[in-house]
This record gives C-alpha cells, structure tokens and sequence, in this order.
C-alpha cells in the first residue's frame, strides 16, 4: 500500500526488445509498464491471472485464443485467465500491463 514513483522504479531489462516496470501492487492487483522496441516478442504464454492490456503507443499484433488482431494507442485488450495470448511489436511502443491478483513470479 502507499505510493510508487516512477523516479525510483527501475526497469528489469526482459530480453534484448523488452523492459518492464513493476508499478504500483497488493495482493489483490497489480500494474506494470512495458516497453517494446519494434520487434519485440511477447512469447505465447498463459497464466491463472485476469490481465487487462492497454496500448500507450507504438502498434502490436496481439494474438488472443487463437484470435489475432492490431492494436495501437488507446486499444486494450482484456485477457481471462488461462487464455493464451502474445504479441509482436510491430513499431516501438508501450503498454499498462493490469493483473489480478499480483503475478507474485514477477516480484
């Protein structure tokens, strides 16, 4: 509980296209800020956490169960949990990442 600032968050570089930032979290939920060079990958995955995606910029091809469609600023995409999803950067870019509860595998 309390407040987060940006000032003092520190990205975790994800691979050589990805960083994240842990923004402000409980138990109950979560948020965190990507950034994406285009080209980026966010590899097929699932997980037992609700996820909301919001795009802040940049353009990414987002695939859901199977569905694909591309996403830019001021899209968002809602992920129930144990759905499958990914996504290709296709120009730099940036998005709010919202999970409930925490993704405690990423503190």
């Amino acid at each position: 509980m309390g407040f987060y600032f940006d000032k003092d968050i520190s990205a975790l570089t994800l691979d050589a296209k990805s960083k994240r930032k842990i923004l402000a979290h409980g138990k109950e939920l979560m948020a965190c800020h990507l950034y994406f060079e285009e080209g980026g990958i966010g590899t097929p995955h699932k997980h037992p956490h609700t996820q909301i995606a919001v795009i802040i910029s940049g353009r990414f091809e987002f695939t859901l169960d199977g569905d694909t469609a591309t996403i830019t600023a001021g899209d968002s995409v809602f992920i129930p949990g144990n759905v499958e999803h990914s996504l290709v950067c296709l120009e730099k870019g940036e998005l709010i990442d919202i999970f409930t509860p925490e993704r405690e595998d990423f503190i």
